[in-house]
């Protein structure tokens, strides 16, 4: 069975859709959205509507419980602010409310889903370090935990001996270590690389690879400025930070 998790769409419907036709080639049996649909960018509607569509789960973001109203934004950096409170103006009412409805975790067999981490998910922190990570695993006794949030791909490993190591690009799981995956972002990338990124995991080959596609960061940028949103988030998608 091969599982697709993304994260971070932030509204850029260029970057999500390249994503969908990358699942569309590779057979994919399930979807799961790890949160952030909007924010930032300059179509959270349609972002919306292809998520509902596709997605077999679908947690929420902190980005999408702020645009919905549900949270503050008052830890927002400026940009990201005025990002939300457009979207908020923007949002179909059914949309807010598709947002508002959004679980902060789920638990499906022998993995758990989150935005930021499985231990206070509310607090929307990250999980950047093998430190942070450690404190994690101690939270949850499935053997996957997939997250997204930092916009930065990561795959913390908890061997048998208690260590714990960290990767960025593939695993193969055919053996008793946990993970904490982060799938990275589909938009707004944080590592210098501006590709929208995803994985699939293929639990009959066990494994796991990060799989980063090329898109044309043009159009959502022209978006974002003719939407009247701060050229700041244009700009930062070219440079990936």
């Amino acid at each position: 069975m091969k599982t697709a998790f993304f994260a971070d769409i932030h509204s850029n419907l260029k970057a999500f859709l390249s994503i969908v036709n990358l699942f569309k080639k590779n057979n994919i049996d399930k979807v799961v959205s790890l949160g952030d649909i909007v924010g930032y960018g300059a179509d959270p509607n349609e972002c919306i509507r292809i998520i509902k569509e596709i997605s077999d789960s679908i947690i929420a973001g902190n980005h999408d419980w702020a645009c919905a109203g549900k949270d503050t934004i008052q830890s927002f950096n400026p940009s990201a602010k005025e990002a939300a409170q457009w979207t908020r103006k923007v949002l179909k009412d059914q949309n807010r409310d598709f947002l508002l409805s959004l679980p902060l975790k789920e638990k499906p067999n022998d993995a758990i889903y989150v935005h930021a981490t499985p231990c206070y998910p509310e607090s929307w922190e990250d999980i950047k370090s093998t430190t942070k990570a450690e404190l994690c695993f101690e939270t949850f006794s499935q053997q996957f935990c997939f997250i997204g949030h930092s916009h930065l791909p990561a795959i913390f490993i908890l061997n048998n001996n208690g260590n714990i190591s960290k990767k960025s690009r593939e695993i193969n799981t055919s053996n008793n270590s946990i993970y904490i995956i982060n799938c990275g972002s589909v938009s707004q990338p944080r590592n210098e690389k501006p590709l929208a990124s995803c994985g699939i995991y293929d639990s009959e080959k066990e494994v796991y690879p990060l799989i980063r596609v090329k898109y044309d960061i043009k159009n959502p940028q022209k978006k974002i400025i003719e939407a009247g949103l701060p050229p700041y988030l244009a700009k930062r998608l070219e440079l990936g930070r």
